[in-house]
């Protein structure tokens, strides 16, 4: 007659009477999955939040999702396309800028200006034109008023309140314009910006045809059209819509903002995945160690009767509880460090990242961590399985006598479930990084990668254990007694010390990374946004200015950089690879573009540019020509290719020699085509400066400058620049704040792991103590094998941490240099950590008498 199963709430009823026999134990069981999840909800949570404010700054730059510019009013075709666009629910306003002549009654000297002219109802759609007076823009911008920057007011000594003429018609100042949101990627006029409606620019008939004015169609797009392969698709149908038309999504609008958003989304993200991995192994670790202690427990239920699957039944049950349990407390930690962070920061996050309840990652996080408690429980779930009640107290030896290659196969084939369980368990590991990084291919590589590393770990573990007896077996009589029985510890009998080493190698692997990744990316992502780059703008600087000038600003209070100057001559292109301008397809680029062309020289690298292809030239006669990598891939030309452009009635046959990539902040970035100085230098020639200088010192260092040299106009970016400033700044600080979160976490995880083997110490302790071992000697030999698991560990952590941290900054073209600081920290710090872990979850075991473990054995 078979035996009956137990039943569901019986197998519950044992689960939870061994659970309270006990609750210390497994009390570190849960807050080691505790820790793990928390890590995971907590960066997980705040980076999605910050990266949805961090996405809504970079909008508010450029006022929209997309920006399309054309030199041209759209015909009747266009406009049917952009309304078929409105037709999906994405909004769109055309903002135009030109130049034209304003005076200030009773002064009839008019200035040049820029003049803007937007829908004040629907400008902008990110971000907000900052007034002073502070007021809406529909209510300043009306048929009869208008908005003027600073440089206006200095320059025509006007204030608001007073009438300005434009094109016939008077208009009242209604306020000063502090802050334009779209500055940066508005062109940049040849005159201080006057703000305008539409409306009321139609009314002066500056725009009759024919007349030159550059149309920006804003696209703002709904909720449900915002994510990236949306966005996508709504730049080709713009694309589409406006051929003609140079199209840019938020992203590219300022290049330092774009690669911090990009750069720490994907620092977030490997945070995320190490928080995800590292309480994996805590997990796994702390479950491996409570099982072994209840192998006791098994082989007395066996021997009573119970059977293979009502041990399985029970600790299953077991297990699910207890991973539920840290889940849970891991979810409410892990939403309570996210929600507190913004306080814990305070005034160190100037853009505030509105809170939620992060539904999604607390489901995440709760979903890993019950996940991994059950994927890594089944291994030592499943050799439950093979234990009989008349081995336990014999299974370390047996375990230890089976040596040799066919043993080793014979193991391997007795293991199969196990080998499949950990198939499952690193395909599942795949499926939550995929889901977590929102990335099937990062999913498959983090997959692939870390099953990669685990191997190769275990194999170096081994291979460090064999090592390390062979040694000892030739110099184990030359060592003092406590070194030689410490060592010889990592191999002895049941020992987990290749297990350990792994978990601990990859442990001090992803944390190391983590910093290495943050550390060299921060520090590139605050050289893109240096308080050392220029925020005011010089143009029409004239040569006999240019001495002057430069003299000026080193006389000037406030300035912290001085002026960096830009030579600039006009040309045209003749030909590109052999077709001729008037039979050249460019892609998204208007052709007129390449028929008045502003030329720059200089025969080195200038500052802020990075060759992406080929190599700048050094003789300054070279016929070639460096090209920015957009502007080349719209037109279609690469390194090598030849073009042909005139100059000052000259025509030139160049190559090209290299495409490089302008951050637009420094002077610079302002020129898209680079020639060799000896073939431009003698043309007449416009210059264009930039400086920086303190914020609060530009006011006054703008009259100084346009009492001086009347002509030369200012361009002012320091409101714009603060900003971005700022919020490299914030995500400097908060990926430093949730890179230490996670480190932190890993470190508790990690010495969690070393814990873990705190039960097989007590045996041993009982054995030295029953032979005469004193507390010291025991002590000198457990420290002796922290240690040194920790230096194995720590060694082959930092070499693999360099590796991957080299390849994932290559991936973004990023630079990569060793850190021998932080490489020597981890390294001397994972034997720290491994000997004070150690001893703080084994010191108790000192003062326990031999008799007094056996029994509780």
């Amino acid at each position: 007659m078979a035996a009956r199963s137990l039943t569901w709430s019986r197998a519950a009823s044992i689960a939870m009477r061994d659970l309270r026999s006990a609750p210390g134990k497994f009390l570190f069981v849960v807050l080691s999955v505790a820790v793990g999840v928390a890590a995971l909800v907590g960066v997980r949570g705040f980076s999605e939040i910050f990266r949805g404010t961090l996405t809504t700054e970079a909008r508010s730059l450029m006022a929209g999702d997309l920006s399309a510019r054309t030199n041209q009013q759209a015909s009747a075709e266009e406009l049917k396309k952009i309304a078929a666009l409105n037709a999906q629910g994405i909004r769109t306003t055309w903002v135009t800028e030109t130049v034209s002549m304003v005076s200030v009654p009773p002064d009839p000297v008019p200035i040049l200006v820029s003049l803007k002219a937007v829908d004040p109802a629907q400008y902008p759609y990110y971000g907000e034109a900052v007034l002073e007076p502070e007021m809406p823009l529909q209510a300043a911008l009306t048929d009869t008023s208008v908005v003027v920057a600073d440089e206006f007011m200095v320059r025509m000594k006007a204030k608001v309140g007073d009438t300005v003429r434009l094109g016939g018609h008077n208009f009242r100042i209604a306020a000063r314009l502090v802050q334009e949101p779209d500055r940066m990627t508005a062109g940049a006029g040849l005159g201080p910006r006057v703000l305008i409606s539409r409306s009321a620019l139609n009314a002066t008939g500056l725009l009759a045809a024919g007349s030159r004015a550059n149309e920006r169609l804003l696209v703002a797009l709904p909720v449900t059209l915002q994510s990236t392969p949306q966005l996508a698709e709504v730049r080709k149908q713009l694309e589409a819509a406006l051929p003609e038309a140079q199209v840019m999504d938020y992203r590219e609008g300022n290049p330092a903002l774009t690669q911090g958003l990009d750069r720490s989304t994907a620092i977030l993200s490997l945070i995320c995945l190490v928080a995800m991995v590292l309480g994996a192994i805590g997990v796994a670790m702390s479950m491996h160690a409570h099982l072994e202690q209840r192998m006791d427990v098994l082989a007395i239920l066996k021997a009573v009767g119970a059977g293979s699957g009502d041990l399985l039944r029970i600790f299953l049950l077991q297990t699910l509880g207890l991973g539920l349990a840290g889940a849970l407390l891991g979810v409410l930690a892990g939403a309570g460090v996210m929600l507190a962070m913004p306080s814990v920061l305070g005034n160190l996050l100037p853009v505030h990242a509105r809170l939620a309840i992060p539904w999604r990652s607390a489901s995440a996080g709760l979903a890993t961590g019950l996940l991994t408690t059950l994927l890594f429980c089944l291994p030592p779930l499943l050799d439950v399985r093979k234990v009989r009640p008349i081995l336990v107290l014999r299974r370390v030896v047996e375990d230890a006598e089976q040596r040799g290659f066919v043993a080793f196969l014979t193991r391997w084939g007795q293991r199969k479930l196990q080998i499949v369980a950990g198939v499952v368990i690193l395909a599942a590991l795949t499926a939550i990084a995929a889901a977590l990084s929102d990335s099937a291919q990062v999913g498959t590589w983090f997959g692939a990668c870390l099953a990669a590393i685990l191997f190769v770990l275990l194999l170096l573990s081994a291979g460090f254990l064999r090592l390390l007896r062979w040694l000892l077996n030739r110099v184990r009589l030359r060592l003092p007694q406590y070194l030689r029985q410490g060592l010889a510890n990592l191999y002895r009998p049941g020992n987990q010390s290749a297990a350990v080493l792994a978990a601990l190698g990859v442990g001090v692997m992803l944390i190391l990374a983590v910093y290495l990744m943050q550390s060299q990316v921060l520090r590139e992502i605050q050289e893109t946004a240096s308080p050392k780059l220029p925020n005011m703008f010089l143009v029409d600087i004239t040569n006999d200015e240019i001495d002057g000038i430069r003299q000026f600003f080193k006389n000037q209070q406030g300035v912290k950089q001085q002026l960096d100057l830009l030579p600039v001559v006009s040309g045209r292109f003749v030909s590109l690879n052999g077709t001729p301008l008037d039979q050249l397809k460019v892609e998204h680029f208007p052709k007129r573009m390449l028929e008045s062309v502003s030329f720059s020289w200089a025969d080195t690298l200038p500052e802020g540019d990075k060759v992406r292809q080929g190599k700048w030239w050094s003789d300054p006669k070279a016929k070639e020509i460096a090209i920015g990598e957009g502007i080349a891939s719209r037109i279609h030309v690469g390194v090598g290719s030849a073009v042909e452009i005139e100059v000052n009635g000259v025509t030139m046959p160049l190559k090209v020699a290299a495409l490089y990539r302008a951050d637009e902040e420094h002077i610079a970035g302002r020129a898209s085509f680079m020639l060799p100085s000896g073939l431009v230098k003698d043309a007449p020639a416009v210059w264009y400066g930039a400086v920086r200088v303190e914020t609060s010192q530009v006011p006054a260092i703008e009259r100084a400058l346009f009492a001086a040299y009347p002509t030369v106009t200012v361009i002012n970016l320091a409101d714009v620049l603060d900003r971005i400033e700022s919020v490299v700044h914030q995500i400097t600080m908060v990926v430093k704040f949730l890179a230490g979160f996670s480190i932190f976490a890993g470190l508790m995880i990690l010495a969690s792991s070393v814990a873990s083997t705190r039960f097989r110490r007590m045996r041993e302790a009982v054995v030295l103590k029953t032979l005469g071992a004193t507390r010291w000697r025991i002590v000198r030999i457990f420290s002796v094998e922290f240690s040194v698991l920790g230096l194995l560990a720590g060694t082959v952590g930092v070499i693999f941490a360099n590796v991957l941290t080299r390849i994932l900054l290559r991936k973004l073209e990023a630079p990569w240099h060793i850190e021998w600081g932080a490489t020597v920290i981890a390294l001397l710090g994972t034997a720290a950590l491994a000997t004070a872990t150690g001893w703080v979850a084994s010191h108790r075991i000192l003062g326990l008498r031999p008799l007094e473990v056996l029994r509780e054995e």
